[in-house]
């Protein structure tokens, strides 16, 4: 099977899935091709890095090179495909479906993209406190608290905090300057990359403190979880719901990279 037929075939997991776990489960569902290709590497080509299958460029389901500005994106698109044995399967290439997404949705959508990481700011879930028990109040006021502080510096404005579910409009002033940083992000890459973080933290304050240097990639994860982890603490783990979490740390992960180094 060549490059372009396993695209055409398969086109369908390049897409963005709200989801990530569903869009792993309808690629599992679809029948593997087998690996078509010995090689697989990053090239530079007219000023770009482009992911290669035996010196061929390949392309995403839109049919654009499957090419991005950055060597270190390029790299790990490329060491994802050569991952593939015997069958090359959509449900373990996270990068691969990001770009995918990146190169052919969000390049021609990018101003709604980034007006849905301003909206996410308007009812971020760091901003919704539990009024008890009092070790999960202590425990998120002893993560969020301070970068929030942080990021609120750099912002110059304040989050308004809220107990439960009771919706807080936020100031003007402060989605504002969330929109200002938001728009710095140029590259439909690297946009992709801060959607997704954004999605599967449930924050667009985590994708900032991210994105500014305040906090790193597990603290990130971790302050995502935080309510989670509690739970999980008193009751155990559900092993399905472990399954869905490691999913979503690899979709994590592809988003970090682009958000950082697309």
């Amino acid at each position: 099977m060549s490059t372009d037929d396993f695209l055409a075939r398969f086109g369908a997991a390049g897409q963005r899935q709200p989801d990530p776990v569903a869009a792993a489960q309808q690629a599992m569902r679809n029948p593997l091709p087998k690996r078509f290709y010995d090689k697989a590497e990053a090239l530079e080509r007219d000023g770009l890095f482009h992911v290669a299958l035996d010196g061929r460029t390949a392309r995403t389901p839109a049919r654009k090179p499957l090419a991005v500005a950055s060597r270190a994106v390029a790299d790990a698109l490329a060491e994802e495909w050569q991952a593939q044995e015997g069958q090359i399967d959509p449900a373990r290439m996270p990068l691969t479906r990001l770009v995918n997404s990146a190169l052919d949705g969000v390049a021609d959508q990018d101003e709604a993209v980034r007006a849905e990481i301003v909206r996410y700011a308007g009812s971020d879930a760091l901003c919704y406190r539990a009024g008890e028990p009092e070790a999960l109040v202590e425990r998120q006021d002893e993560v969020w608290n301070p970068l929030i502080a942080a990021l609120e510096e750099r912002l110059g404005g304040r989050f308004v905090m809220a107990q439960g579910v009771v919706f807080a409009e936020q100031p003007q002033a402060v989605l504002d300057a969330v929109a200002k940083r938001v728009a710095a992000i140029h590259s439909p890459v690297a946009l992709a990359g801060a959607h997704n973080v954004m999605t599967l933290t449930g924050s667009t304050i985590l994708m900032l403190a991210l994105a500014e240097g305040l906090i790193d990639a597990d603290a990130a994860w971790a302050a995502a979880h935080l309510d989670e982890d509690y739970q999980i603490g008193i009751w155990g783990q559900d092993e399905e719901a472990a399954e869905r979490r490691v999913i979503r740390r690899k979709e994590y992960d592809a988003a970090v990279l682009l958000l950082m180094k697309g």
